[in-house]
């Protein structure tokens, strides 16, 4: 039966929703699970966790708990990485820091100086896991939800292209989800394909029963003034491809928006909205540890909505499934860069995640990713070259903060969060530098 790791099994709500849709497959009710998490609170609550949810759902695993990531990893077959490095202190930092200078920011975790500065603090970390999962389990699929995705699937392409990687994010199937009821037209027996990078990929393909949706989409746009105060439905109107994000992560991947105070108030922008996001997951996770400890059931709500479950599950039945994840380009995307992160639609099954060639996205579509990609090139090289400059010519080619602020402002505030983050940067990348 299959040996499941859970990095980072302290993020216990995600934990929970993964346990729950691996366990009520028949054929995965017997699998071994090693939960790892560097915080032993958090672990014994993840322990906690995956027990209550099996007993709940009569499933009989193997549960096995370690704060040694080598343990963890041994005998793996599918290793599921969902780590923070930092956790909320650190998601703080990177929107204090920026405010200061007057740079807005929603999420801040895919680009901008928010999404590199995570990314440099994950990327020591992954380079860790997989110089582990190459000693000791070679042939494990990594299943990673940690984020900024597309830089941290391009740094493990880079540093460890052997590695089975896949990024998996559920945004493309939300987004047509959303899209469907937008147009009052039931999800099931739509057809879709989207690609691009993730949190920026596009809706390519959108039909049913031989009819392009698209053009009722348009429709529901024009009648609607509210629709239209929408990041994505403007994207939508200007570019012709719908993107595949919210609204208020979209808001900062591209140049037009967060600097207009008329803009965020048009399109209804949260700025700063992931500290509040950050907070109530906190409490979350201590409402579920507190009521773990007094006994109560949990909240198990199974929607097999989540990629891992799916992928884990047709790799070892041989159940076909269609998905879209995050791997290598290897040519798949034609006009985006090679080697770095592409969204692509894959087929999984007992052979593993197949990634489908796309060729040329729209151009249009194609020089709004260039923007996207080359933020996360430059930061990936920053880290494998150990060179800082290149952390700042990162945050001065991000689109958000070259409309927001001077040169000399971006570099300043590179200094200031590289400062501010430490130790938890790799060492070659500590050092101030000036232009």
């Amino acid at each position: 039966m299959a040996v499941i790791t859970f990095l980072g099994a302290g993020s216990v709500v995600f934990t929970r929703e993964l346990l729950a849709d691996i366990l009520s497959f028949p054929e995965l009710r017997e699998v071994t699970l090693h939960l790892h998490d560097i915080d032993p609170e958090r672990l014994a609550t993840a322990e906690a966790i995956a027990r209550r949810t099996a007993a709940q759902l009569g499933a009989d695993p193997r549960i096995k708990t370690s704060l040694d990531r080598r343990t963890a990893l041994a005998g793996a077959d599918y290793v599921i990485n969902s780590i923070q490095v930092g956790m909320y202190a650190a998601t703080v930092t990177d929107f204090e820091i920026p405010a200061k200078y007057g740079l807005r920011q929603t999420i801040g975790d895919t680009i901008g100086v928010g999404g590199i500065f995570r990314a440099l603090r994950t990327f020591p970390v992954l380079q860790g896991i997989a110089d582990d999962m190459r000693e000791i389990c070679p042939d494990a699929w990594l299943l990673n939800y940690t984020n900024p995705m597309a830089m941290n699937i391009g740094y493990l392409a880079a540093v460890a292209p052997d590695l089975k990687a896949v990024g998996l994010c559920h945004s493309v199937y939300w987004t047509v989800r959303g899209l469907c009821e937008v147009i009052g037209e039931p999800f099931d027996g739509v057809s879709y394909r989207a690609a691009g990078l993730n949190h920026q990929a596009w809706l390519l393909h959108w039909r049913k029963n031989g009819e392009d949706l698209y053009p009722r989409l348009r429709q529901a746009v024009a009648t609607d003034p509210e629709l239209r105060r929408r990041v994505r439905v403007d994207m939508f109107r200007s570019l012709g491809y719908y993107p595949t994000e919210t609204s208020e992560h979209s808001s900062e991947y591209v140049p037009w928006y967060l600097h207009h105070d008329e803009e965020v108030a048009r399109l209804r922008i949260p700025v700063g909205d992931y500290v509040r996001i950050s907070r109530e997951n906190v409490e979350e996770y201590e409402r579920v540890r507190d009521e773990l400890a007094a006994g109560h059931d949990l909240e198990i709500e199974r929607d097999a909505t989540e990629y891992a479950p799916q992928v884990i599950h047709s790799i070892e039945t041989g159940t076909m499934r269609r998905i879209h994840a995050n791997v290598r380009n290897t040519g798949l995307i034609t006009n985006l860069p090679r080697d770095y992160a592409v969204e692509v639609p894959c087929v999984v099954d007992e052979q593993g995640v197949r990634p489908e060639f796309v060729g040329d996205l729209p151009l249009q579509c194609a020089a709004v990713n260039q923007n996207f990609a080359s933020v996360g090139e430059l930061t990936v090289r920053a880290a494998v070259t150990g060179d800082p400059r290149l952390v700042r010519l990162a945050a001065q080619v991000d689109p958000n903060a070259a409309a927001s602020l001077r040169v000399d402002a971006i570099w300043a505030l590179c200094d200031e969060l590289t400062a501010a983050h430490g130790d938890l940067l790799a060492p070659a990348l500590r050092t101030p530098t000036t232009r």
